[in-house]
């Protein structure tokens, strides 16, 4: 594949090599424990969680005992292959505001842990967007409230481990919680990690692990970003009385966590492909947070250094990056919420506006579930006559940027990039082409 004779199929073709490395039925088998004396119950949460237990009953002994529950995002349960028995139960519930249906699959998973015993094993599978599928609101909170907070942390800028501490010290299952009610069972975690630094006890806000921050911690975030909660749940937070296990609580001992696939794997996926073309390619970073407009500035800024100066890298290059930015969804002139698109589309408006039409760049930026934000695409692409073929329409950048309407923008010019759901998630994909 030649980028230079097709730059946008170039790009996209990195982009599902990346996905392809984070596929579970890739990385499951490795990493599966030893069959237990007693039973296997198989519980989970994500945008994978689906395709994880997919790859658990492929790989598992047929004539061994397994159950089990695990909740994935509507639309998120791949095809079944041809002669796979299943006997691991999924179920679908809303994402990323959570639903009365991952309220009611917790609650099932809260009582199926109930009764393990010490010969007993807990398999469970883990990735990004349990947090949400996963809820079940602490002591004096209802899920209503646990929406609108929710809502609030998603428009409010803050970091996903900023948002998952919170969700931890409102939550009834997360922050170690789950693995604490099957105790003295074992329990294994296999998880896809979509967080920056592959902390497990941040992704999907770590039901099985246990949990570092505090009720004060909590408390501190919400006051920054403003976020109100119920007075009653308030005096809980400062009296500690909703606090997570700890690190060293004897309930969590016999716990264990394996990753089977992260952002950094799935980015040296890519790299590797672009090298076996004979292009040149640098991986940033898999951890970079921030704004998701200014993080596209920065990397413009990158790629222009690189087309003019040859400078840091020389071109023709790719530059890759992943990690969790986060989008601050501002008011319209009407006074309403602005917000059409996720990390990804609004990266790339960033970018094309700071590269302003530079010559011999392109871009792509992508979540690898597939699905960016809220919409039905995964990201968006960037080229050097983005911004004029846009101005050709009467669409001016800033102004879809002071909507935060990335959406808009790229369905306007026919660039969004649509895959469907993946069936995995390692967050966000960037691939900056310089020719």
């Amino acid at each position: 594949m030649n980028p230079t004779t097709d730059p946008r199929k170039f790009l996209e073709h990195l982009y599902a090599v990346a996905v392809r490395r984070a596929l579970p039925l890739h990385n499951t088998a490795a990493h599966l424990p030893a069959q237990p004396k007693g039973r296997t119950l198989v519980l989970g949460a994500g945008k994978a969680a689906g395709a994880m237990a997919q790859a658990v009953e492929a790989f598992w002994p047929e004539d061994a005992p397994l159950q089990g529950l695990v909740v994935t995002r509507y639309q998120h349960i791949p095809p079944r292959p041809p002669g796979l028995t299943q006997r691991i139960e999924v179920v679908e519930a809303a994402h990323p505001v959570p639903d009365a249906a991952g309220l009611a699959a917790a609650e099932r998973m809260l009582g199926l842990a109930q009764g393990l015993g010490p010969d007993d094993l807990m398999l469970c599978l883990i990735s990004g967007g349990g947090s949400a599928l996963l809820t079940l609101p602490a002591q004096g909170l209802t899920l209503a409230d646990k929406q609108r907070i929710n809502k609030d942390l998603l428009r409010s800028g803050a970091n996903i481990a900023e948002m998952n501490c919170v969700r931890k010290h409102l939550s009834r299952i997360k922050g170690g919680r789950l693995a604490e009610a099957c105790a003295p069972a074992r329990v294994v975690t296999l998880a896809i990690s979509d967080v920056p630094g592959d902390d497990p006890s941040i992704i999907a806000s770590g039901p099985t692990v246990a949990d570092a921050t505090t009720c004060a911690d909590a408390l501190s975030i919400l006051k920054r970003y403003n976020i109100a909660i119920p007075g009653p749940v308030l005096d809980l937070l400062v009296s500690g009385a909703l606090e997570t296990p700890k690190p060293g609580d004897p309930a969590l001992a016999n716990t264990h966590v394996d990753l089977i696939a992260t952002p950094q794997q799935s980015l040296e996926a890519a790299a590797d492909a672009a090298r076996a073309v004979g292009l040149a390619a640098y991986i940033l970073s898999d951890e970079m947070e921030g704004e998701s407009r200014e993080v596209g500035k920065v990397h413009a800024a990158l790629a222009r250094a690189v087309a003019v100066k040859g400078q840091p890298f020389q071109r023709p290059c790719v530059i890759l990056s992943g990690g969790e930015t986060t989008v601050t969804v501002r008011a319209t002139a009407a006074g309403a919420p602005g917000g059409r698109g996720g990390r990804a589309g609004e990266f790339c408006l960033g970018l094309a506006q700071a590269l302003q039409g530079q010559a011999g760049v392109y871009a792509l930026a992508a979540d690898t579930d597939g699905i960016d934000g809220v919409e039905d695409n995964a990201g968006a692409w960037v080229e050097p006559a983005t911004l004029s073929r846009a101005l050709l329409k009467g669409m001016k950048i800033d102004d879809y940027l002071d909507r935060n309407d990335a959406y808009g923008y790229f369905s306007g010019l026919g660039d969004l990039v649509s895959t469907g759901p993946t069936f995995t998630n390692v967050n966000d994909f960037r691939a900056v082409l310089v020719l």
